[in-house]
């Protein structure tokens, strides 16, 4: 008997045994097309610079000499060096890490959630929150936000203290909207599950990206040990093929992961990876400069053909005043740019590229407002806070 090369069906899929809370869930993921412009994924598009690649070379190099045996399990010279990086008197004690902060977020619900638990975040925001609930077993919890996708503190302290929830999502700068929240937002919070000792995780992926004067919710973490605040090597770094996540917070967060983590979790080879990249960050950074600029060059060209953008502390834009948002997706698809259709009416969000593939999707959007008016007559409301230069 021989195996069909045929893909699963959903059929075939509904015949086994799965756990009856991830039935009829489908999985993460975004298209995946070879296009000249891709511009939906939130990815640094700007290459890794040629020093850091060789660095990385050597680096891995060396760590592969010793691939026959474990690599180090508690990862120390990696957490030193994060932790040097983050800085606010952080060590390595503070600081944990895993393959991509969506393993972070998968072991902190391993940990704090799990069957008979719930975690709260606000829609519309980063939309694996709720897969990684369903795939921990931990029930999860939509909050409201305010006109416009605001969140005051006010108000999310509010709903946290009614929910009690047994950990919160607070995405800072929010995905998909682009705009940080004020540290008042996540101290009211904080606040609001003293009663019930809730675990508050701040998802800070674009945190290099901010506009000037965005404060980082590191400064909050001294005397809150329920207080979590991660962040990724995948954007501003450039590494999102090498997967490194990693969070900072009170020890003894990093002693429940140790829990919950599978053995010798990051390899070698990664550990290399990040480390000559951390090695070189402030060459790195200089790149998120430049995307800051093509950031801002997109929100005042959307605004000067009719498009209502956000403000962004993130290296993408989310845009509304689209009569029909599929449409203008598959009008920027047919001119050679991928953009993010993330679902939400009237609206579609862009990375950030490199200066030629920012002029490019400006092109064909003037172009397609110009041949197809899809702007929707209502402005985009207030966000979470004023513009500021």
């Amino acid at each position: 008997m021989s195996y069909s090369d045929a893909p699963s069906t959903p059929d075939a899929l509904a015949a086994l045994p799965l756990r009856e809370n991830l039935r009829g869930l489908s999985p993460y993921g975004a298209p995946q097309l070879d296009v000249p412009v891709t511009l939906n994924t939130n990815e640094n598009t700007h290459p890794v610079p040629d020093e850091v690649v060789a660095a990385i070379r050597d680096s891995v190099t060396q760590a592969a000499s010793s691939l026959n045996r474990y690599p180090d399990r508690e990862f120390t010279g990696l957490r030193q060096r994060l932790a040097e990086y983050l800085g606010y008197g952080l060590t390595e004690n503070h600081v944990w890490a895993a393959n991509g902060s969506n393993e972070i977020l998968q072991q902190l619900l391993q940990a704090f959630g799990g069957p008979g638990r719930t975690v709260m975040s606000f829609p519309p925001t980063y939309s694996m929150y709720p897969l990684l609930a369903a795939g921990t077993d931990t029930s999860y919890l939509s909050g409201l936000r305010g006109p416009g996708f605001s969140l005051t503190a006010e108000s999310a302290a509010a709903q946290v203290a009614e929910r009690e929830p047994n950990l919160v999502l607070l995405c800072s700068p929010n995905n998909p909207t682009g705009t940080a929240l004020g540290l008042d937002v996540v101290e009211a919070v904080y606040a609001a599950t003293e009663s019930f000792k809730g675990m508050v995780i701040v998802d800070e992926a674009y945190a290099e990206f901010a506009l000037a004067g965005t404060e980082s919710a590191l400064s909050l973490l001294p005397g809150r040990p329920r207080l979590v605040v991660t962040r990724t090597m995948s954007k501003a770094f450039a590494l999102a093929g090498a997967r490194l996540g990693y969070l900072a917070a009170a020890p003894e967060v990093s002693d429940a992961l140790r829990l919950v983590r599978l053995p010798y979790h990051l390899s070698a080879v990664t550990q290399a990876t990040a480390i000559a990249a951390l090695e070189h960050y402030g060459v790195l950074l200089e790149n998120v400069e430049d995307i800051k600029r093509q950031r801002d060059r997109i929100v005042e060209g959307l605004k000067g053909i009719g498009l209502e953008p956000a403000v962004s502390d993130s290296n993408f834009v989310f845009f509304g005043g689209l009569d029909d948002a599929h449409a203008t997706w598959q009008a920027l698809l047919d001119r050679g740019v991928l953009v993010r259709d993330v679902g939400i009416p009237h609206h579609l969000r862009v990375t950030a590229g490199t200066e030629a593939e920012t002029t490019a999707f400006l092109d064909a959007m003037a172009d397609v407002i110009g041949r197809l008016d899809h702007r929707s007559p209502q402005p985009f409301p207030t966000t979470d806070r004023p513009a500021r230069s």
